[in-house]
């Protein structure tokens, strides 16, 4: 591995970890709601307003290794992914962040999964966390813990395939128009548009893996498929139905855009200037 390409990874894994902490301590709130919405179990069931930080723990202890873990596959990816797909043009640059994201995810769904599962019984149940952990392995083994794994795949790939092309695409935008590299201010505009598109185009397929990772063995969402879940939720309640939580999710994504690329973007440009002042 090269010095640059070290650089580059070391800049990246940082940088995730610092987003991805970030986003989560300030809109964690929004996505206790966002769950109790989607819950089967209702709204105010599932603990309405009361304990919205419930979970945090959990969501805190792999936020940075999750957001890490995709910024430096991420990067990577499209570092060298330039060596195969010819001169570094517009749209080259748009498929390479295509391919880095959906890589990028991967490697963040084998992180998130487990802990997102524990997180959002917790979000909507009174059960301690602790509690809900053991249930799970006793109950469904290590796989319980993966349960909706391929529905999160499902809906995160095309939720990235949006948000990191779209992201990229908006700050060429910028430097095309303005003749500079976007602020870090632009960049989290950018963000936020980014996660507003792609949020509302996925909304129905997080719905469905909502219900599936809540959803007990002897459950009907327990013993389905993901597309199987999509048709049950949309017979009973209709397109409606397909955006439950819609709202909560929707500002949770668009500020999160903000927060989590902006941030990635501030980090990213810090350390590398500090790079710069120790090299001169």
């Amino acid at each position: 591995m090269s010095e640059d390409l070290r650089h580059s990874f070391g800049v990246s894994l940082v940088s995730g970890a610092f987003a991805g902490m970030l986003v989560d301590s300030v809109l964690f709130p929004l996505d206790t709601l966002k769950t109790r919405l989607q819950s089967q179990h209702g709204f105010w069931k599932s603990g309405g307003f009361l304990r919205v930080y419930r979970g945090l723990g959990s969501a805190m202890i792999v936020s940075a290794p999750n957001a890490a873990a995709f910024f430096s596959v991420y990067e990577t990816v499209r570092l060298h992914g330039a060596n195969f797909f010819g001169p570094k043009t517009s749209r080259n640059e748009i498929f390479l962040s295509m391919i880095g994201a959906s890589f990028g995810e991967m490697a963040a769904c084998s992180i998130r999964v487990p802990v997102e599962v524990i997180k959002q019984r917790a979000q909507s149940s009174n059960t301690p966390t602790k509690n809900l952990i053991r249930e799970a392995l006793q109950k469904e083994g290590f796989f319980g813990l993966y349960r909706g794994f391929f529905s999160t795949i499902s809906r995160d790939i095309p939720f990235a395939l949006i948000q990191l092309p779209l992201w990229e695409y908006l700050k060429q935008k910028i430097i095309l128009y303005r003749h500079r590299a976007p602020s870090s201010l632009e960049a989290c505009l950018c963000g936020s548009v980014a996660g507003f598109v792609a949020a509302v185009c996925t909304n129905p397929i997080d719905v469905a893996k909502t219900r599936i990772m809540l959803a007990r063995n002897d459950s009907k969402y327990g013993r389905v498929n993901f597309f199987l879940v999509i048709r049950y939720v949309f017979e009973e309640s209709g397109l409606r139905g397909l955006y439950f939580g819609a709202t909560p999710r929707i500002l949770f994504i668009t500020l999160g855009g903000a927060i989590y690329l902006g941030g990635y973007d501030f980090s990213v440009r810090y350390l590398e200037s500090l790079t710069r002042e120790n090299r001169e």
